[in-house]
């Protein structure tokens, strides 16, 4: 049961992870390189309510707040220049995310540190102790899971984004303000990601550079999943199970590179991944 409980729990932490990543991809077509950055952004927003002894479930609308901000203002300022050009949006969004490290870095050093968790210890479940916090993830990213696709199925705001995925110059032609879907997409998936930091952070330590491998992870991901938010859950849970059960029985290194493993002889065999409009 420990070993189900680590394989729905981490397959959780990479969908809340990736989640909006795969938002920014799937209207703008570009990868968010600075996602990394973002996350660790979250998580040093953890950090500072914990410095302050605020409660720790402060972190969280703190860390949603400052990613919607700088996602507001990264999108106006490097990306919306660049829609035209991917490669120069993924290149910017790198170097973004360089400097948003160093600027972390000249804020609160090099060394490593933790944020209090909201949740502590851990409860009995059918059978066997287990994190409080890690279960709590689980049905955390359910709930992000049902959020995202009521926004993007069952409001106004989600059938232009969907038109503006599937043609966006028909949806230029139908009135759709297709700049203010990207500025608002941009901002709610740099808020997620800032989200996804401050809500790993208690299950690791909080440093510069802290985002880099989950972004690696969360790019896979998205290049398999596309942008289908049911295919990225079912993605996340089936590459999750596999990072843990690798990690577990063969060694710990490689179940490191599973999903990345993983995620390069998918897209082999099927070269758009699970993608569909």
């Amino acid at each position: 049961m420990g070993l189900m409980l680590d394989i729905l729990s981490t397959a959780a932490m990479l969908f809340i992870v990736t989640a909006g990543l795969m938002i920014i991809f799937g209207v703008m077509k570009i990868v968010n390189f600075a996602h990394g950055a973002i996350i660790t952004l979250g998580s040093y927003a953890a950090l500072v309510v914990t410095r302050l002894g605020l409660d720790p479930w402060l972190a969280l609308p703190c860390a949603l707040a400052a990613g919607v901000l700088v996602g507001m203002l990264v999108e106006r300022l490097i990306v919306q220049p660049l829609y035209k050009r991917p490669l120069d949006a993924i290149l910017a969004t790198w170097g973004l995310g360089i400097v948003i490290g160093q600027l972390i870095t000249m804020a609160f050093g090099r060394e490593v540190q933790f944020a209090d968790a909201p949740i502590q210890g851990a409860v009995p479940f059918l059978g066997t102790e287990y994190s409080a916090y890690r279960l709590f993830l689980v049905p955390g990213a359910l709930l992000l899971y049902v959020a995202l696709t009521l926004l993007l199925n069952g409001t106004r705001f989600g059938v232009r984004t969907r038109a503006v995925i599937m043609n966006e110059d028909l949806a230029r032609g139908l009135g759709i303000n297709a700049e203010r879907i990207r500025f608002t997409t941009f901002a709610l998936g740099a808020g997620l990601g800032a989200l996804a930091g401050a809500l790993i952070t208690p299950l690791s330590s909080v440093d510069p550079n802290m985002g880099l491998p989950w972004l690696v992870s969360a790019f896979m991901l998205v290049m398999v999943s596309g942008n289908s938010i049911t295919a990225l859950l079912l993605t996340c849970l089936v590459y999750g199970a596999c990072q843990v059960l690798v990690g577990v029985f063969i060694s710990p290194i490689l179940g490191g590179v599973t999903i990345a493993v993983l995620a390069a002889l998918t897209l082999r065999l099927r070269p758009k991944g699970f993608a569909h409009d």
